[in-house]
């Protein structure tokens, strides 16, 4: 009895979740599920667009097809929210081993290596979520993340620069950009 009620709690969060992140789409984007509509309505979209186009986005990508994965997924992110972070490399480990082709489960779980100082099996789960979507911005810009890291802001930069060309307004990419930009570029005279 105790097990069903947390599934059930566990499925009503999910279904709220969903609820709560779903916009309308803008004229130019008009199936929820349409990736290419999506990143091209982002690309040139005004300000006040932008956080929909994202959020839609996440959405389509966090969704990994299968029930059991959602939920491995879920239990991953909300133990990196309450900072469990060991808990967090379980659960998205056993989503990785069980569904290696959602580059957003390998995503996450390279998010909780960079944040436990891991850095090497970070970076080659940003590779493995690239590699299966090279137009997650949010990965580019982890990648980009790490670069810095390591002292290397000209591959810092340059991945900027490409999580920037698919998301134009992303604030945490432009604040990275603005931030490198005299050490990369030079500056004016």
């Amino acid at each position: 009895m105790i097990t069903n009620t947390l599934n059930l709690k566990a499925i009503v969060a999910a279904t709220l979740l969903t609820v709560t992140y779903f916009i309308p789409f803008p004229a130019n984007a008009q199936d929820s599920t349409d990736e290419s509509a999506l990143l091209s309505a982002l690309a040139g979209a005004e300000s006040s667009e932008f956080r929909g186009l994202d959020r839609q986005l996440q959405t389509l990508w966090s969704k990994s097809g299968s029930a059991s994965m959602d939920l491995l997924l879920k239990r991953g992110t909300d133990a990196i929210e309450r900072g469990a972070l060991a808990e967090a490399v379980e659960h998205l480990t056993a989503l990785t081993d069980h569904a290696p082709d959602f580059a957003y489960g390998w995503f996450q779980r390279a998010r909780v290596y960079f944040l436990t100082a891991r850095y090497g099996p970070a970076v080659a789960d940003l590779e493995r979520a690239l590699f299966l979507n090279p137009n997650d911005y949010n990965a580019i810009f982890a990648l980009g993340n790490v670069f810095e890291h390591f002292r290397d802001p000209d591959t810092a930069y340059q991945a900027y620069l490409r999580a920037q060309a698919i998301h134009p307004h992303h604030e945490d990419v432009s604040n990275a950009l603005d931030r490198l930009r005299s050490a990369v570029v030079g500056k004016e005279l």
